[in-house]
């Protein structure tokens, strides 16, 4: 994963667990593609009206692991509080969606896809979370 290589270059070296990170990102980054993909298939369904308040938990979620991603790739001088309230907002906006998407998931095999998605993301933002909780003091956080 290029976002390892990167870290490793960096002048200012992770030194907490790189792989707890790179994990974190790709699970943000695939969990954003997943919720805009079901958005675009709730649009596509023919009863688009029931699936108002899906789609557009599925945006905010997307754009929230997006963002959240962006910044835990930042290596130089982030702010732990900061970090710790994206994640926590992150982990909020997958819950939510997963949720929502339980409520399509027997008729709509993409809300089943997004719900597992938000669901992994919502776990392992979580465990960043309590990472950062355990007093965890590092250059990055």
């Amino acid at each position: 994963m290029k976002t390892t290589e990167m870290f490793a270059a960096h002048p200012r070296k992770l030194t907490m667990d790189v792989t707890a990170i790179t994990e974190c990102i790709k699970s943000l980054v695939e969990c954003a593609d997943v919720c805009t993909s079901c958005a675009d298939a709730c649009l596509g369904e023919q009863m688009v009206q029931n699936l108002t308040k899906c789609i557009g938990l599925n945006l905010d979620c997307a754009d929230i692991c997006q963002t959240t991603a962006r910044i835990l790739a930042r290596q130089t001088d982030p702010v732990p509080q900061l970090l710790r309230t994206q994640l926590e907002s992150c982990a909020v906006a997958c819950r939510l969606c997963m949720q929502e998407c339980e409520v399509h998931s027997e008729m709509h095999q993409h809300c089943r896809i997004c719900r597992a998605s938000c669901q992994n993301c919502e776990k392992i933002c979580q465990d960043l979370i309590s990472r950062l909780s355990e007093g965890t003091r590092t250059t990055f956080l």
